[in-house]
């Protein structure tokens, strides 16, 4: 398990990679000044998908990213 330090850091970067660093700073803005449950809105975002379709896809990313 890494440290709440290091989960930071990773959380940053993947964000920064996948939307860019103006829109990570703009995701996080949001999330800041919103109220949010993480708890609800989780259990609403795999809503339509299958625990099939979703280990699918995460086997999909897993095998595409280099070791």
């Amino acid at each position: 398990m890494i440290t709440d330090e290091e989960l930071k850091v990773e959380g940053l970067k993947a964000l920064t990679e996948a939307l860019g660093d103006v829109q990570a700073e703009k995701f996080i803005a949001l999330i800041m000044r919103s109220p949010f449950d993480y708890t609800k809105w989780q259990r609403k975002l795999w809503d339509e998908k299958s625990v099939e379709d979703i280990s699918a896809a995460a086997m999909k990313l897993r095998n595409s990213k280099p070791a």
